[in-house]
């Protein structure tokens, strides 16, 4: 029973993070004006979240195909997804702190470290794995096992974690520094563009806590496993479960579901005929809102 409860639970939270990183995809597909280059990283991570979410409900522990899909091609695009956060970071940083407006030509080495990355870890992984019947997909036999499963999979993300938590530090200070030196100087122009950059940072802000909030009961549950093989704690694995699978949820929220999407949204809705834009009276006000996603 208990882990049926815990299958429900990670194939509706994985369900609902399908649904919102589908979204931001297709916003990306549908409008041009979204297609800058801050807006394609945020693409590639809903892309990264979708087949992450797909590939963990298409799990099945008694099949070893679907069981081999699940367990290495949802590894795959999680280790991608919190890879693409980190590229976001460096933007961030780059533009904002070291004043830098090439941030457009890492384009290809962005692609070639968040996929290579993924690929390495993922055929890490593959040693030592054993597939066939069993309660979940992921939980895999051996210490040996269990130690690439960290090395592989957690230790990348806390590293994530640290690098996006340290840049979105620097571009704290240096905000906070600048504020102080136009507040002393009374220079509005200034302040101005301060205030639109601590704005974007206000909301970016938050992302490294997403990455916690996401895969910090994961991560317990995993060194818990390690260090009592055979002992769960039924809570402990459903907070896993439940809160690593609405990781693309809460990104699709927070990268994603910015004034830029909305007023793209709005903008399309005033095509439609006056009969149905009058159905859809709070959508057709997104427009007046201010943008959030500045273009770096």
């Amino acid at each position: 029973l208990r882990d049926r409860i815990l299958d429900a639970v990670g194939t509706g939270a994985a369900a609902l993070s399908l649904v919102g990183s589908s979204f931001i995809v297709l916003c990306y597909l549908l409008f041009r004006e979204l297609r800058k280059f801050s807006f394609k990283l945020v693409f590639y991570l809903a892309v990264s979240d979708m087949f992450c979410s797909l590939f963990t409900i298409l799990g099945d522990p008694s099949n070893a195909f679907y069981c081999f899909a699940h367990d290495y091609s949802a590894h795959f695009f999680c280790v991608a997804s919190f890879l693409w956060t980190t590229t976001i970071a460096f933007t961030l940083h780059r533009t904002v702190v070291k004043h830098k407006t090439d941030v457009e030509e890492f384009g290809s080495i962005f692609h070639l470290y968040v996929w290579g990355t993924s690929l390495a870890t993922t055929v890490l992984r593959s040693i030592g794995s054993e597939y066939g019947p069993g309660s979940w997909c992921w939980i895999q036999q051996g210490s040996m096992a269990k130690v690439l499963h960290l090395i592989t999979f957690y230790l990348p993300l806390w590293v994530a974690i640290l690098y996006n938590g340290f840049t979105y530090y620097e571009v704290n200070r240096m905000l906070n520094n600048a504020t102080r030196m136009a507040a002393g100087i009374s220079d509005r122009s200034n302040q101005s563009d301060i205030r639109a950059d601590r704005k974007a940072f206000n909301r970016w802000g938050y992302y490294p806590l997403i990455l916690i909030g996401s895969w910090a009961f994961a991560t317990i549950n995993r060194l818990y496993d390690f260090t009592n093989p055979g002992h769960k704690i039924f809570w402990l694995s459903f907070l896993d479960v439940g809160f690593a699978g609405l990781m693309g949820l809460f990104n699709s929220i927070a990268y994603g579901l910015n004034s830029s999407v909305r007023r793209a949204i709005s903008e399309r809705i005033d095509t439609f005929p006056e009969r149905i834009k009058r159905s859809l009276p709070t959508l057709s006000r997104l427009r007046s809102q201010e943008n959030e996603l500045t273009s770096l």
